[in-house]
């Protein structure tokens, strides 16, 4: 399983606004600028995030997207399955689509798929926000100890 652009693009954004939490409204620019996201998905991103709960907006010429909880009550899990949609590995697994596999009752890997699945759960429902909010790398230093040995002929 690969998580797509929208998840991982959208923890990116959710993270940068658990950052500056306390803040206020963020623009949408300073976070397509900070995290190298075209505006234009970032703001459809957002719209995903917020039509389930989990980033508010303001409008207006201070306004932005804000976390609508603090950082250590959003789980990933939250945010992934807004933005991924259904988590199931296989198709089996997904309650409602069981009518289409003719080996559910004897199949040999589903206990597997499902152990998979629930470790993959557990792990995105055990982590927040505000775990993921550690110090950003210093881009900065990395360029300069990147380039601080020159050598010229």
């Amino acid at each position: 399983m690969k998580l797509t652009t929208k998840t991982r693009y959208g923890m990116r954004a959710a993270v940068d606004l658990a950052r500056r939490y306390k803040e206020g409204p963020i623009s949408v620019s300073s976070i397509s600028e900070r995290e190298n996201i075209s505006i234009s998905y970032l703001e459809q991103l957002l719209n995903k995030l917020k039509k389930n709960g989990i980033v508010n907006s303001l409008r207006g010429p201070h306004g932005g997207y804000m976390l609508a909880r603090p950082p250590a009550d959003i789980k990933v899990y939250d945010i992934v399955r807004t933005l991924e949609g259904d988590l199931n590995l296989v198709f089996c697994l997904a309650d409602k689509r069981t009518k289409n596999c003719n080996k559910i009752d004897e199949c040999a890997t589903k206990p597997l798929w499902q152990k998979l699945n629930a470790s993959i759960e557990s792990v995105l429902k055990s982590a927040t926000l505000a775990n993921l909010c550690g110090k950003p790398p210093d881009r900065k230093k990395e360029k300069k100890l990147n380039h601080r040995f020159t050598y010229s002929i």
